[in-house]
């Protein structure tokens, strides 16, 4: 919730070409309280000030020589991407009002002003926009939370299927390739039975780390659950390139962590899937990689495999470094 705190410490812009009511305004303020108050007498300056500090309120005079106040709030609009303009008006010109309202102003007040009136407009105004950010901000947390891990901060599957589908929508309309791996880690429920599951947590967010420090910025790294994860190649152009950064993933998993005074060691088994070589969906390519990652275990861990031609019940022969 929005507290007398916050309101006092809103960022308050004064835009008037009259230094003497630009003091004015200051002075009033300032006796309401409010400390973060900032002022020009060029409304030409307005547009770059409100983009660089988000001002919560801009008090707006709207006759002004260089540029009207009209044009500062048009200039304003592209702006503020949720169509909220912070602008209170202060005119003499009543009938301006609907005018400045119908371009996004949000209040209206007369010159002269009842000082009474004028603090309790300001203060509903930097309320309202405070409580509007804080909403904003929380959907925005909320929207992450439900795209991401809660441990590591990775995509989760729901965020994965959605770039898959892109990732793959984007090969086929280039004919490209694209892959999918299937990464488990080897051992570790023994280090969260032997260590406790805070010293697993704190393994799995620094694997996480290693693990994306491998890939390119367009890559997605993601957690599924546990120890698995899926690795997400936008673009491959042969398939020596993934067997390359699959031995530098390997390394870096293998690299001792440390631990709460632990020196702890965990290698990793990887399956590899290609589109479209071994499929033209998401789910067929993740199968692949899946079952391409218990075959690496089987065939000792600590290695990786490219899933083969044939059907996924069939043997699989392991690729390993």
């Amino acid at each position: 919730m929005i507290n007398a705190e916050d309101i006092l410490h809103g960022k308050v812009l004064i835009v008037d070409d009259q230094i003497s009511n630009v003091q004015l305004m200051k002075q009033m303020l300032r006796g309401f309280g409010y400390v973060n108050i900032s002022s020009t007498t060029d409304p030409r300056e307005v547009r770059e000030l409100h983009r660089i500090h988000s001002y919560n309120l801009i008090l707006l005079d709207l006759h002004m020589p260089t540029m009207d106040g009209f044009e500062v709030m048009e200039g304003l609009n592209d702006l503020e991407p949720d169509d909220y303009l912070p602008v209170l008006v202060i005119s003499a010109h009543h009938e301006y009002r609907l005018r400045a309202l119908n371009l996004g102003a949000k209040d209206f007040i007369n010159k002269p002003f009842d000082f009474l009136e004028a603090k309790i407009r300001i203060h509903n105004m930097l309320e309202v926009r405070l409580l509007y950010q804080q909403l904003e901000e929380t959907n925005r947390a909320w929207e992450f939370m439900s795209l991401h891990d809660t441990l590591t901060g990775l995509p989760n599957r729901r965020l994965l299927m959605d770039r898959l589908t892109t990732a793959i929508s984007h090969a086929k309309r280039n004919k490209s390739m694209m892959a999918v791996l299937y990464l488990d880690l080897d051992g570790f429920k023994q280090i969260n039975d032997s260590l406790g599951h805070a010293v697993g947590d704190l393994l799995l967010e620094l694997m996480a780390a290693r693990l994306t420090d491998t890939v390119r910025q367009e890559d997605t790294v993601a957690r599924l659950g546990g120890d698995e994860f899926v690795i997400l190649l936008s673009e491959v152009s042969h398939s020596d390139d993934l067997k390359a950064l699959v031995h530098k993933m390997l390394l870096a998993i293998s690299r001792p962590y440390h631990i709460a005074e632990h020196s702890i060691s965990v290698t990793a088994s990887i399956g590899c899937s290609f589109y479209p070589t071994h499929g033209l969906d998401s789910e067929t390519l993740m199968k692949h990689a899946d079952v391409a990652m218990y075959t690496a275990k089987e065939h000792g861990k600590n290695n990786y495999h490219i899933s083969s031609h044939d059907d996924l019940s069939a043997p699989l022969i392991p690729t390993t470094l």
